[in-house]
């Protein structure tokens, strides 16, 4: 059984922090920012939500994921460069946070 999200969104914090990661908020949930304050990842409930642009292998293969989706936090309106990978791919949280903290904005 993995640890709880929280407690993997805080190795993840941990791991980025020596590259500039800092905890922030947006959209009211929890999130790590790059040193110029840019959104890469949060934790929304029990799912990571990671800024991979679309159209890249990356983004393709996080969505493949079971379980992931696209971010939608208003219902109706998903954010296609923002995707939700569920708990139980947690192995895939930190690859993939870094991927997104390298992606192009």
């Amino acid at each position: 059984m993995p640890a709880s999200a929280e407690a993997l969104f805080g190795e993840l914090a941990e791991e980025l922090a020596p590259q500039g990661a800092k905890r922030g908020q947006m959209f009211g949930m929890a999130c790590l920012k790059d040193p110029n304050g840019k959104a890469f990842v949060g934790l929304h409930g029990e799912e990571l939500v990671v800024r991979l642009n679309r159209d890249t292998p990356e983004h393709a293969a996080a969505l493949a994921l079971p379980g992931s989706h696209l971010f939608d936090p208003m219902g109706g309106r998903p954010m296609k460069d923002w995707i939700c990978l569920a708990l139980a791919q947690h192995e895939q949280w930190l690859p993939l946070t870094e991927a997104a903290r390298h992606m192009p904005r």
